[in-house]
């Protein structure tokens, strides 16, 4: 499922969003230049491997560096190829617009991060003793996907799905498109634990941020900036208001 568009028209500026999606941008471009040995040391040394944190006696060994925390966050940056980072850009671009509007620049960069680093926890304690380097930001946006199914259930998702090579177009309730959406991660991260599923992607990490957002919403809205999300029944929905002139300011001026 690719969604394409949604129906949350957004009102702010969404800088961050932006800022977002070109760190991601150059850090893969930077990618691009290393030699295949350099960009396979560049992902063991800032993409997250589970065992660097789970069997020091085995990360002494492969001689990994020490305190080695920050590779939480710059995992976030770095992508596999230019269909994980489109797929994820695309995901953000998407989503990541009205909870920026609700959040403002800097409490979505916070919820952003906070998301992307309980995801890839929930991921290690799923694959403990994985030598895999896992990056990628799906973590952190599954997070703000998890905020948008709690603020804006009532949108719909114009829904790209391919069968085989015909695209079939639907406008889906996002409820239904996010829902069903974790509900593929958890099936594959079952599948994956059984040893019937593909390792290649984190689904633990998607389910793990997608719960994330959920539970951590209400400590990051701002209440005045929720221009359209589902309210407790009986409040109005808060909505941008147009600054009319007062009828003092109509008066012809004296000569």
């Amino acid at each position: 499922m690719i969604p394409l568009h949604d129906s949350i028209p957004r009102v702010h500026k969404p800088y961050m969003l932006y800022a977002i999606i070109t760190a991601c941008s150059f850090v893969f471009l930077f990618e691009q230049i290393l030699s295949e040995p350099r960009l396979t040391e560049f992902f063991y040394l800032y993409g997250v491997v589970p065992a660097r944190f789970t069997n020091t006696a085995w990360a002494a060994r492969m001689h990994f560096p020490p305190d080695a925390e920050y590779v939480f966050i710059t995992h976030l940056f770095i992508h596999g190829g230019w269909m994980h980072l489109i797929f994820n850009m695309w995901f953000l671009w998407i989503f990541g617009d009205n909870i920026e509007d609700v959040m403002g620049p800097l409490r979505f960069l916070l919820f952003y991060i906070t998301c992307g680093i309980v995801a890839i926890g929930v991921n290690i304690m799923f694959n403990p003793s994985s030598t895999t380097p896992v990056v990628g930001a799906s973590g952190a946006i599954a997070g703000v996907m998890g905020a948008y199914f709690l603020l804006y259930p009532h949108a719909k998702v114009l829904t790209l799905i391919p069968v085989v090579i015909i695209p079939f177009f639907f406008n889906l309730p996002a409820v239904f498109f996010l829902l069903l959406w974790v509900a593929m991660q958890i099936i594959f991260g079952i599948a994956t634990l059984s040893g019937h599923g593909s390792s290649a992607v984190a689904w633990w990490a998607h389910a793990g941020g997608f719960a994330c957002g959920f539970i951590l919403l209400p400590f990051f809205r701002k209440k005045d900036r929720c221009y359209y999300c589902t309210v407790p029944e009986g409040t109005p929905p808060v909505r941008p208001q147009l600054i009319l002139p007062k009828p003092s300011d109509f008066r012809t001026p004296k000569k």
